[in-house]
């Protein structure tokens, strides 16, 4: 099985868990890193995440891996918060971001570039605007997006 297809039944199993207790997935990862595979489960709440919610949801969804079976080799198991510079997966998460500092990786150039830092003026019709510094607009697919992310903004906190 691919790792695409091991991610997809993962969050299969991991949704309904996450809903139950009152929780949202961010971000799902399977992959090699130092020496061994990870899966990586990033979770969020309105309130906030506490230390209990990873620790409930890595002992929880780490007994329904072990009983479904579905990654092929041995793993190391993360559960965490998705931070301060959390990434933007959905359309959802840009409406949601909308005039916060943003970082935006495109998989090919838009307008000559593949690398955005700047104000999130918001998402539409599955394309994002970002007004980067000195003022230049750009409109961003989200199917060109490799990665996004809030950027920290340390002299605003």
């Amino acid at each position: 099985m691919d790792r695409r297809a091991v991610v997809q039944k993962a969050e299969a199993i991991l949704e309904p868990l996450l809903e139950a207790e009152g929780l949202s997935l961010v971000d799902i990862e399977y992959k090699w890193e130092r020496g061994g595979w990870i899966f990586r489960v990033l979770i969020d709440k309105t309130q906030g995440i506490t230390l209990d919610d990873c620790a409930r949801v890595s002992r929880e969804f780490g007994q329904l891996l072990d009983v479904e079976n579905i990654i092929p080799a041995s793993y190391r198991l993360e559960v965490s918060s998705p931070g301060l510079d959390r990434p933007l997966k959905k359309e959802a998460d840009f409406i949601k971001y909308t005039g916060r500092r943003v970082r935006i990786k495109t998989r090919e150039p838009v307008s000559g570039r593949r690398n955005f830092k700047g104000d999130l003026l918001g998402c539409a019709e599955a394309k994002v605007t970002v007004k980067v510094e000195g003022g230049e607009v750009f409109v961003i697919p989200l199917s060109s997006i490799l990665k996004a992310n809030l950027a920290l903004e340390l002299n605003r906190l």
